[in-house]
């Protein structure tokens, strides 16, 4: 496997790192934000005197209005170009997350992450779409899994932010200061060259997107597309947004210690997206993705039920390094199976509408610990999505290594889906 790493790491030229570097910053930088919430909700609950399934909400609206900022930046971009969008809505998300240090109530911290989620929304699509589309075909998918790993860094980040941040400043500060990192990804973004994929696509062909969907196969595909997001979307904010408050609320422990538990399991996200992404090349997208969360599978046990700091790394770090491992290959898997036409569009509006369906997951599990405690909440949740993600891969297609430009406003062909 890390031979295969090897060969699909290096050869880059300056403006394919470029793009890759500010689309991996950007949805970094995101997630930074998003999860700033997830760890400190509960003391943002105790300052506004709401209750954590209020609180929880809040991670809810965010992924509610994503499909919103797909839908608009994902447009933009097909009629516009990747690069113009892509750094508005970091400007975009930026200014609104630097605003939420400052919400003087519930309420108004509650519209900011309606507004957060628009721009959450338009930068995995429009960011993908350029990374994939300027990486050589034959090697998408460790680029796809460090790409999509970029979630784990951002989370990453935001740990350890909490741990040096918020002591002094508390959970304003850590927001004030998501500004920073946001506006280095603006730097970065600002140095890529448009995608000349897009350039040639636009030159010979302006159909419209209501058209393109006129074809039934795009139109099913889509369809599948958003039973498998809404899956997967289940399956990561299952196994992470509610582990947090578990390891403090629901065993007791420090909030230094489910921040260090916190680093300890994004080191084996990043370390899965990357080996499994590249591994799908060998392996093919589909079966990656069921081998990673069949595995999943088994650690669950040790997931839910660890009680000790050393198994609730252990278990933590395995689990997503197999959740993360198949998220590592839907970067290069959704913009293999977008037309051309739509290609900022279709994936980002596919993940986004998954994440709609699941965005009830954490307020869901925060119920379903009130009544059965926390490793129940886990376990109904998380071995369904598992499950569900096994199912739909295997029943699905692919179309790995397929040469973009070359399928115009169609779907890709059927030859090329079955390919593995």
């Amino acid at each position: 496997m890390l031979k295969t790493v090897r060969e699909q790491a290096g050869g880059l030229t300056k403006d394919q790192r470029n793009a890759f570097v500010a689309a991996y910053l950007g949805w970094a930088m995101d997630a930074f934000d998003y999860f700033l919430v997830v760890l400190v909700y509960s003391e943002i609950a105790d300052d506004f005197h709401v209750s954590l399934t209020d609180m929880a909400f809040l991670t809810t609206a965010t992924l509610m209005m994503r499909p919103v900022g797909a839908l608009v930046f994902g447009m933009w971009a097909d009629r516009k170009g990747r690069r113009v969008p892509l750094m508005v809505d970091v400007v975009f998300y930026s200014v609104v997350g630097f605003a939420c240090a400052f919400a003087p109530n519930y309420a108004v911290l509650l519209v900011l992450r309606l507004l957060y989620g628009i721009g959450m929304g338009g930068e995995w699509g429009l960011g993908a779409a350029l990374a994939m589309e300027k990486i050589p075909a034959e090697r998408r998918g460790f680029w796809s899994g460090l790409l999509q790993s970029g979630y784990s860094l951002g989370y990453l980040l935001a740990a350890v932010a909490f741990f040096v941040i918020e002591p002094a400043f508390g959970w304003r500060g850590l927001f004030a200061f998501s500004l920073v990192p946001a506006l280095v990804a603006l730097w970065v973004r600002a140095r890529v060259e448009e995608s000349e994929v897009w350039e040639k696509s636009v030159a010979v062909n302006r159909t419209p997107a209501y058209q393109v969907f006129r074809n039934p196969a795009v139109l099913k595909r889509f369809v599948y597309l958003v039973a498998l997001m809404t899956a997967f979307n289940w399956m990561s904010h299952g196994t992470q947004d509610v582990y947090p408050t578990f390891v403090k609320k629901g065993l007791g422990l420090s909030p230094d210690t489910a921040i260090a538990i916190a680093v300890v399991y994004n080191v084996g996200a990043i370390i899965g997206g990357a080996l499994l992404g590249a591994y799908s090349e060998r392996l093919g997208r589909r079966r990656t993705i069921m081998v990673a969360a069949a595995a999943g599978l088994v650690v669950v046990p040790f997931f839910v039920l660890s009680t000790t700091v050393g198994w609730l790394m252990l278990s933590s770090f395995l689990m997503q390094l197999c959740v993360q491992g198949a998220w590592g290959v839907i970067p290069a898997h959704l913009t293999e199976m977008s037309p051309d036409a739509i290609r900022g569009f279709y994936p980002g509006v596919t993940y986004q509408l998954g994440n709609l369906i699941a965005a009830l997951n954490l307020p869901i599990q925060e119920a379903i610990a009130d009544h059965h405690g926390y490793p129940a909440a886990m376990t109904w949740t998380v071995v369904p999505a598992l499950t569900a993600v096994i199912v739909l891969s295997a029943v699905g297609r692919e179309a790995k290594g397929i040469r973009f430009g070359s399928a115009g406003t169609q779907a890709p062909s059927t030859a090329a889906a079955d390919t593995v």
